[in-house]
């Protein structure tokens, strides 16, 4: 134990999800109504199966002016190979996570469980109140 704060203090636990057989073009204006830049996709037993982001969603309309025609599932456009946080992380490991990485948010597991996410705004806030 470190003596740092965990993520679980600064995760958001109140989260919007997809499943992998929602219509992509409803999963873009979950996540334009939404204002968030991705959402974890899950299956009916609740396990993460996936990622689907703004950009991939960039792709699918970008294909669909291709061809005319937008369609397809989520599973056909999100991202499979997660990268996640465990809940018992302390934030500055978690930063150096986000800093190692492209991404802005991570899904946050327990047990093998989504239990919730965190942004970097979430690890930059615990980190200002632990310092500040």
């Amino acid at each position: 134990m470190t003596g740092f704060p965990l993520i679980r203090a600064y995760m958001a636990r109140d989260l919007i999800t997809l499943s992998p057989d929602t219509e992509i073009n409803k999963a873009m204006i979950v996540l334009l109504e939404a204002r968030i830049s991705g959402a974890p996709v899950v299956d009916d037993m609740g396990h993460l199966v996936g990622v689907l982001s703004k950009k991939d969603c960039l792709k699918a309309a970008l294909n669909a002016s291709y061809y005319q025609e937008l369609g397809g599932a989520v599973t056909d456009y999100m991202s499979t190979e997660v990268q996640t946080l465990d809940v018992e992380q302390d934030i500055v490991a978690a930063a150096e996570t986000f800093l190692a990485s492209p991404y802005r948010r991570f899904p946050v597991m327990s047990d093998g469980k989504l239990v919730g996410q965190v942004s970097r705004s979430d690890i930059l806030r615990g980190l200002t109140e632990l310092w500040g």
